[in-house]
């Protein structure tokens, strides 16, 4: 279980890091994932890619690499990942935790729906 006191603390920041955007004038499109959803995603992944697809190249195994809260979408950053859609909603998904994974960026470009 999340202490409380930590999920409230990564909900803030995600709240903060889209008005710093916003302020900076780079409004940041992500898909509909909510931020408590993020957060909590986020939280059970504990900061390492999600991903266990054979097409990866790390076999039925967890990814497991480490992330960084603050590179999120960034290609090119240490840590760079995404909250990707397991089932897309185009394809009847849902943008709750139980359809949302922390990937890392090579992971996430490794996705059959990456770029669509």
């Amino acid at each position: 279980m999340v202490p409380p006191a930590l999920f409230t603390s990564i909900f803030m920041l995600l709240l903060l890091q889209r008005l710093v955007n916003f302020r900076r004038g780079k409004e940041v499109a992500y898909m509909a994932f909510s931020d408590s959803v993020i957060a909590a995603a986020w939280q059970r992944a504990g900061g390492r890619c999600e991903c266990s697809r054979n097409s990866c190249g790390h076999g039925p195994w967890r990814c497991n690499k480490t992330l960084n809260w603050n590179a999120r979408g960034n290609d090119y950053a240490a840590g760079g990942w995404e909250a990707h859609h397991k089932t897309a909603v185009a394809s009847g998904g849902t943008d709750t935790l139980s359809n949302c994974e922390i990937l890392c960026i090579a992971c996430h470009k490794n996705t059959r729906t990456y770029g669509r």
